[in-house]
């Protein structure tokens, strides 16, 4: 057992948890960041044996790691609430119970991945899962890729592919060109944005376009799409297919915040619906790392009782939500994407469910109590995003243990301790 106490916890080592950290810390209270990944910076900083890191993030690395009153635990799953103001967490030797005064959620964001025919097929991953494994090491030099989906991580990732010497052989975007070319027209309202985007510039890059069917066998060979009006299939090693982010909400949902347009609703300190809980960052909203790094900070200093300096940032975070609410509006998802499944084609990868076992489902409970859907190691973080998206079904509600756990870690939820 490892307990712990400190006056200020944060979930989430990304730029959010990380702007948040060296915001409190600022108050000369005891900070204490747990984060699931081996190390800090989250998904859009993730390190590797790959990966240069942005300044920037080096930057946020080093100032929060030279802090004394901040300690970062790494490689940390958070099981549960035990308890009012108290967060069970499991690392890879025991578990522990942290005992704090104010929480700042930085939960992040996952992909939302879409099941089409063959999507299961070795060589089809996320479009955001591609990128990680290159920057863990993964070799593709000379692999055939196509990259398709929704939003701008098409283009970071189709990126990551050719400076690992894989060449991209389509970028297949859905949404209409009309609405890209307005979206790319307002980008002078984020120069930061406008040059990013002529850097992350790529000639296969086509509007109008989605991912009908993977075929092979054992490995993937071919993808047959849709390309504007016209139906082509086009060889290939890999496909990373995503369709943009959801939010990690599942802790906030179970801590009892507010939940609005499937984020994490908060007022202008960051503050959620539940006394002394902060969010920042993607579970607020998808923003990209800007927003969460605004986010991020002001939610630090609110926790600590700094609101001088939250003033100072508003303007800064009105900005870039500005930015993501064009984001949104120009990635909205083709209601044709619902319809590439077939009966057959499998929903939850880790138990084999098809599509046609949950059809007739009222909500996601009823889906799981019908089939084994849901209950594999992901726990329904694919397949029932998946799944609300394809029926428009309502939230599930988190249930514990948030990850499968240890018996050991959750012996310590009996004895009278609240779920939440």
């Amino acid at each position: 057992m490892n307990d712990l106490a400190c006056d200020v916890l944060i979930i989430g080592a990304g730029p959010a948890g990380l702007a948040a950290a060296r915001a409190a810390a600022q108050s000369g209270q005891s900070v204490l960041v747990l984060d699931d990944n081996l190390r800090p910076g989250g998904q859009i900083w993730r390190d590797g044996p790959n990966v240069a890191l942005p300044s920037l993030a080096q930057q946020f690395r080093q100032e929060v790691g030279a802090l004394n009153n901040v300690t970062l635990l790494n490689g940390v799953k958070i099981i549960a609430q035990c308890g009012p103001q108290k967060i069970l967490y499991e690392d890879e030797v025991g578990s522990g119970v942290v005992d704090y005064q104010a929480l700042i959620l930085c939960c992040g964001a996952r992909e939302l991945l879409l099941p089409f025919p063959g999507w299961t097929l070795p060589g089809v991953t996320g479009a955001g899962g591609l990128q990680a494994q290159i920057k863990q090491g993964l070799s593709i030099k000379g692999e055939r890729v196509a990259i398709a989906g929704s939003g701008p991580l098409l283009l970071a990732v189709a990126a990551s592919v050719v400076k690992a010497g894989g060449e991209v052989v389509m970028l297949a975007e859905q949404a209409p060109a009309a609405r890209l070319a307005a979206f790319a027209g307002g980008l002078w309202r984020w120069p930061v944005k406008l040059r990013q985007s002529f850097s992350l510039f790529n000639r296969h890059y086509r509007p109008d376009s989605y991912v009908l069917e993977a075929s092979g066998g054992p490995r993937l060979t071919a993808i047959r799409m849709q390309k504007g009006r016209r139906e082509v299939t086009l060889e290939c090693d890999r496909l990373a297919c995503g369709f943009g982010l959801v939010a990690n909400i599942e802790l906030a949902m179970l801590l009892g915040c507010r939940i609005q347009n499937d984020a994490v609703d908060v007022d202008p300190h960051q503050q959620t619906s539940q006394p002394q809980v902060y969010a920042a960052g993607e579970c607020t909203g998808i923003g990209g790392s800007e927003l969460a790094l605004a986010e991020g900070a002001i939610a630090g200093y609110a926790a600590t009782g700094n609101l001088m300096q939250v003033q100072a940032l508003t303007t800064q975070r009105d900005k870039w939500r500005q930015f993501a609410g064009a984001v949104a509006r120009t990635f909205v998802l083709n209601p044709v994407l619902k319809t590439l499944a077939t009966p057959e084609t499998l929903l939850c990868r880790c138990e084999d469910v098809p599509l046609h076992q949950l059809s007739g489902s009222a909500d996601w409970t009823a889906a799981k109590l019908s089939s084994r859907c849901g209950m594999g190691a992901c726990q329904g973080k694919i397949c029932a995003a998946a799944a609300r998206h394809l029926f428009d079904w309502s939230l599930p509600a988190p249930r514990i243990p948030l990850t499968p756990a240890r018996a050991a870690t959750l012996a310590r939820l009996g004895g009278g301790e609240s779920e939440g």
